[in-house]
């Protein structure tokens, strides 16, 4: 298997402002960077806070681990000066309240939404992602939104801020960790993920708990400050704890989705 560096994330400055992506309540939008590209710019005043750029960050760089093609997820800067123009009151509200590190996902310009009906994929790819959602923990893959993007006659992943949501409910975190996840009979490839038992084999060759951990360090000390579950330390160990557990227990998630398949088909 060949070798994946690890590295961190650019982090660049944010110098415009394009439009609002409105979807859901999170405002995220399509801004430019001082690299000259365009950015889907996610907001760490959004509802939800900085757990939803956790999640991102850590589902996006595990299923770039995985083989999935993900769009370049970079650390985005707001300065405090950034939007005082924004003539809409909610919009310069979000951009006030998430001055500092934020997280972006470089914009595949051109790409066109995945659409289940005209288009498909092989079981090898749908079984592993529809293991990869399961084992995260990810309810945002669905016929209705898939956050899957064709571009370059390629499929690409997107939007994982709806995962690992056992953090908005730390105090019982040890229990997710054997849960099966029953929100996969809504997901998009589950009809086409026939190898479930194949890829739980080729996804547990990838991920280690040493491979977990360093892509859990590569989440800022900062959005971990303001958890009401401990010092970051403690809070950065959870997320390798959770991962970790739900790796070593896969098979309780694989029969789930096998076992929702099975009244599809």
């Amino acid at each position: 298997m060949v070798e994946i560096n690890i590295e961190a994330p650019r982090q660049v400055a944010v110098n415009r402002y394009v439009t609002p992506l409105r979807e859901g309540g999170s405002l995220p939008a399509i801004a430019e960077a001082e690299d000259g590209f365009l950015y889907v710019l996610k907001f760490r005043g959004a509802g939800q806070g900085p757990k939803a750029l956790v999640a991102e960050l850590i589902g996006g760089e595990l299923a770039r681990l995985a083989g999935f093609k993900m769009p370049e997820i970079v650390f985005a800067q707001l300065d405090e000066g950034f939007g005082r123009t924004e003539p809409d009151e909610e919009i310069q509200d979000l951009l006030k309240a998430s001055v500092g590190l934020n997280l972006a996902l470089h914009y595949l310009s051109g790409s066109i939404t995945y659409d289940p009906v005209s288009r498909s994929t092989d079981a090898q790819t749908a079984s592993r992602l529809v293991w990869f959602d399961a084992w995260i923990m990810n309810v945002d893959r669905t016929f209705k939104n898939t956050n899957l993007l064709y571009w370059n006659r390629e499929l690409w992943l997107i939007d994982h801020g709806a995962s690992l949501y056992f953090h908005h409910n730390w105090s019982n975190w040890q229990d997710y960790t054997l849960r099966p996840f029953t929100a996969i009979k809504d997901h998009v490839l589950l009809p086409l993920a026939t190898e479930l038992e194949a890829a739980d084999a080729h996804m547990k060759k990838i991920f280690s708990r040493e491979r977990i951990t360093e892509m859990v360090n590569l989440v800022p000390d900062e959005w971990l400050a303001s958890y009401e579950a401990g010092d970051v330390a403690s809070v950065r160990q959870v997320y390798i704890d959770f991962l970790a557990g739900r790796l070593e227990h896969s098979s309780i998630f694989v029969k789930e989705a096998q076992h929702a398949r099975s009244l599809l088909v």
